[in-house]
C-alpha cells in the first residue's frame, strides 16, 4: 500500500528555516514525481515545489523561489523541503503527494496526484 508520511511542522517565527519531510513507502519511489503543496485556510491548496526522483529535475513556485530547495534520499525513500526566511504567508498545512505520471504542465495542478499524505502544520508567527 503506497503511504506518504509527512512531518518537521512547527510553530516558527519569521525569518526562521524549517525542514520538512515526505517518508514513502509501498511503490518505486524512484519512478515517482514528489511534490509539497500547502493550503492555508480558506484558501485553495497550492504547489510549492517538486522533484522527479528519477532525473532530480525541480520546481519551485515564485512564493518560494529562492527561499526553499527541495532534495531526495532514494536509499530512505524521503523527499526533503527546507525553507527559509519563513514569512507569515508560509503559514497553513503542508502536505507531499506523488505520482508517476506527472509532466511540466501539471507538476503544479493538486488534481494529478493520485497519492497524498496527511499533512504537517506550518505557522509562521510575526
Amino acid at each position: 500500500e503506497a503511504r506518504l508520511v509527512e512531518s518537521g511542522g512547527n510553530l516558527v517565527q519569521a525569518g526562521r528555516s524549517l525542514i520538512l519531510s515526505c517518508a514513502a513507502s509501498g511503490f518505486a519511489f524512484d519512478g515517482f514525481a514528489i511534490a509539497w503543496f500547502r493550503q492555508a485556510p480558506e484558501k485553495e491548496r497550492e504547489g510549492v515545489s517538486n522533484i522527479n526522483i528519477q532525473d532530480g529535475s525541480t520546481w519551485f513556485a515564485d512564493s518560494v523561489f529562492g527561499r526553499a530547495t527541495i532534495a531526495s534520499d532514494t536509499a530512505r525513500g524521503t523527499v526533503y523541503l527546507s525553507m527559509n526566511n519563513l514569512k507569515p504567508e508560509d503559514t497553513g498545512v503542508y502536505y507531499c503527494a506523488a505520482d508517476p505520471s506527472i509532466i511540466l504542465s501539471s507538476i503544479r495542478d493538486a488534481r494529478r496526484y493520485g497519492y497524498w499524505g496527511q499533512g504537517t502544520q506550518v505557522t509562521v508567527s510575526s
